[in-house]
Order: structure tokens, then C-alpha cells, then sequence
């Protein structure tokens, strides 16, 4: 059966992440610092509103586009938020999540050969979705030593004729980093100059601890060269709910909406009403998690360095990214031997990409009782293991 798959798909790797956790998913006893997710409940008014849209039978397809209430309430709050205004008729779509927005995105721009610059450490999914739509992924390597942001002297040299897009994600996973106001100018300089699209991945928008979130889009002649792609899985605790948005000027959008009417139809309406509240009334629970959040990230920043760990301190998202130097192994060997010993499942940095290597992800959307529980853990692994 295998010469019936593509060669396309036979050239992808699975996901890094996944196995991991379905390694730690099959042990007893585990701490999982590894998988994405917000150990927060959706709101209850959010779910309330969902079940009150099925009780009321709102069961049918949606616009493709998605309800002209959500993509009025998603252009609000993106002006009202992030200052940075589109058209709920033209320049909006609802997605299947952040992950289909930034798909179609790909497969709306890109032809053949076609250059996507990403900065690594990046998302496990960013190269393969331009692969898939034809386009080339060039990994740019950041560092530790600028905290992992991308600078614009290493984006102006990744470009090449064959330069259309950088995919660009703040607050950023693996690392946690974000980029300013100062830093995405610096950026934008060059991608005005080399005349780039951008595609912003913002969903950890919310979870930003220490300034405001800025959107690359929201930037001086930005706007009209940036597909803005966020979502309500993160910032309001809906990762199975599925929902996200991209907004981008009408050409692009409606060259999206084309992919997506024939490969989605549109997102769940049930969903779209539970979005629809989380917008309008949901911005207390959300910064209640925000503040949850960035009180773990202290905690096990402090507690990462304590026991060996070196971690910068990230300004966003809810991972922490540590270098295992010290101990003198892989990212995978360090990553293995942490979830055999001591049962903690953590990401190997690796999987992220060549500059990844020699730390790992760890998720603090966890409860703080788990956290301390993994660095005594963590601390008791580092005793044995640790280079002196």
C-alpha cells in the first residue's frame, strides 16, 4: 500500500511532540510538562453559550466565512486590543483552528519553490505546511544569546529571488520569546525593502506578561503585506473547541476562502457562538489565566536555574526553554532518560529545528503542584546526570 502515498507525505516526519507524549501517555505516574495545552476549563459562560445555540437549533452550516456576529466581535477586539483594523465582511475568515488558518494561508500564497523564512527554534508544523503547499521552508537559527528573536541582519540575509513570505510567531513556541514594538520594526524595515508577506502567527497573543502584545500588523504599511493568524484555542482555553481566524487585505483573504469553502465548508457553529462570548464577556477568565500563568513561569524559571537548568526568562506563551549543556547529552537522549528515570515528559528542543538542540520545551500550563512535583524530579535527575 505504501507506493500509493504521495511522495510529498512520505518525505514528512512525524511529529516530535506527539511521540512523546503518547510515550508518557502508555506510563503510570507521569508529569507531563510536554504537550501545549491550558490546564484551565473553557469558561463556563462559553460553554453555556455553545449549549444554548444547540438548544435553540443553530445545527446548520454557517457562512463559509464563519458568522458575520464572530467576525464583527474578531474585528473589534483586534482593533480595541492590538489596533489593527480589517473588514468583518471581506478580510475575515473563521477557521478550524489556528492550524488550518495558517494551512490554507500557505497553499493560498505559495507556488512552486517559492522561500518561506522561518526562525528556528519554530513550531513542529510550520516546514511541513509549506512543504505541503509546494513552497520551501529556510530555517533561520536564533540564539540563546538574543533570546532567541529573530534579528533583522539574519532575516536580510536569508533572503533569496526566491524569498516570498516570512512566517513569523510572537509569543513564540518553543521559547516563550517576544518580540517588541522596537525589535518588529527593525523587521518590517526589511521585509518592506525585499517587499515580503508576513504570516504572524499571534496565537499566544493573550499571554504576553510583562508588555503588551504588539501585532506585527498593526505597524506602519504592515497591514496590507501581513496574514494575521490567532485563535481562542490558548488565550481562552478552547483547544478542543478547534476555532481560529485569519484576517489578511481582501485580496488574499478571498483567495483563502476559496481553499477553504472547498476543504472545510466552515468551522463549527457551535463553536462559533461559544467564540462569539468569549469575546464579549470572556476578557476577566482570560486574565485570570494570564496572571495564573506568569506566576508558574517565575516559579519555574527560578527553580529551572536553581537546579542547573540555565532558562531565560520568556515574556509570553506558557513554555520555558532550558539548556541541558550541563549534562552533556542530546536533547533526545536527556528528553528519554528524563521520562524512564524519573517519569517527566518534557519535548527535546530538537524537534523544533537545528537550533533547538541541546534544550528542550518545557509546558508550565500545568498546576503548580505538578511543577514543583517535576524539579524534585527534575533536580533528583540533575544530581546524578550533571557535568560539575
Amino acid at each position: 500500500m505504501r507506493s500509493y502515498v504521495s511522495k510529498q507525505v512520505k518525505q514528512l516526519k512525524p511529529s516530535g511532540i506527539r511521540r512523546f507524549f503518547d510515550l508518557a501517555a502508555s506510563m503510570d505516574g507521569v508529569i507531563s510538562l510536554g504537550v501545549g495545552e491550558p490546564d484551565f476549563v473553557t469558561p463556563w459562560s462559553v460553554c453555556e453559550a455553545s449549549i444554548s445555540s444547540l438548544e435553540r437549533g443553530h445545527t446548520s452550516y454557517t457562512a463559509n466565512a464563519g458568522l458575520m456576529e464572530l467576525r464583527k466581535e474578531i474585528v473589534f477586539y483586534l482593533q480595541s486590543h492590538f489596533h489593527v483594523r480589517y473588514d468583518a465582511q471581506s478580510e475575515v475568515i473563521v477557521t478550524v483552528g489556528a492550524s488550518q488558518a495558517l494551512d490554507i494561508a500557505m497553499r493560498a500564497v505559495l507556488d512552486s519553490e517559492d522561500e518561506v523564512i522561518i526562525a528556528e527554534p519554530s513550531f513542529v508544523s510550520y516546514a511541513p505546511l509549506v512543504s505541503l503547499a509546494g513552497g520551501r521552508p529556510v530555517a533561520v537559527e536564533t540564539s540563546i544569546e538574543h533570546e532567541f528573536k529573530l534579528q533583522a541582519d539574519q532575516l536580510e540575509n536569508a533572503i533569496s529571488p526566491k524569498t516570498k513570505a516570512l512566517l513569523l510567531c510572537s509569543p513564540n513556541n518553543p521559547t516563550g520569546s517576544i518580540l517588541n514594538r522596537k525589535e518588529l520594526e527593525e523587521i518590517a524595515r526589511v521585509v518592506k525593502k525585499y517587499d515580503l508577506l508576513v504570516i504572524a502567527d499571534e496565537i499566544y497573543a493573550e499571554l504576553s506578561y510583562d508588555e503588551p502584545h504588539c501585532s506585527i500588523a498593526s505597524l506602519e504599511e504592515m497591514r496590507e503585506r501581513t496574514i494575521l493568524v490567532s485563535g481562542f484555542s490558548k488565550g481562552f482555553a478552547m483547544t478542543g473547541w478547534r476555532l481560529g481566524y485569519i484576517c489578511a487585505p481582501e485580496e488574499l483573504t478571498q483567495a483563502m476562502l476559496k481553499i477553504h469553502q472547498y476543504a472545510m465548508m466552515c468551522a463549527p457553529t457551535m463553536a462559533q457562538y461559544g467564540a462569539i462570548e468569549a469575546l464579549q464577556n470572556g476578557q476577566e477568565d482570560v486574565e485570570h489565566m494570564r496572571k495564573s500563568y506568569r506566576r508558574r513561569r517565575n516559579y519555574i524559571v527560578e527553580s529551572l536555574n536553581q537546579i542547573g537548568l540555565d532558562c531565560h526568562m520568556p515574556g509570553g506563551a506558557f513554555y520555558v526553554f532550558p539548556s541541558i549543556a550541563r549534562t552533556g547529552m542530546t536533547s533526545e537522549e536527556f528528553a528519554e532518560r528524563l521520562l524512564m528515570e524519573e517519569r517527566v515528559a518534557v519535548v527535546p528542543g530538537s524537534v523544533f529545528g537545528k537550533g533547538g538542540e541541546g534544550h528542550i520545551r518545557c509546558s508550565y500550563a500545568s498546576s503548580m503542584e505538578a511543577l514543583q512535583g517535576a524539579i524534585v524530579r527534575m533536580q533528583r535527575f540533575m544530581e546524578r546526570n550533571c557535568r560539575k
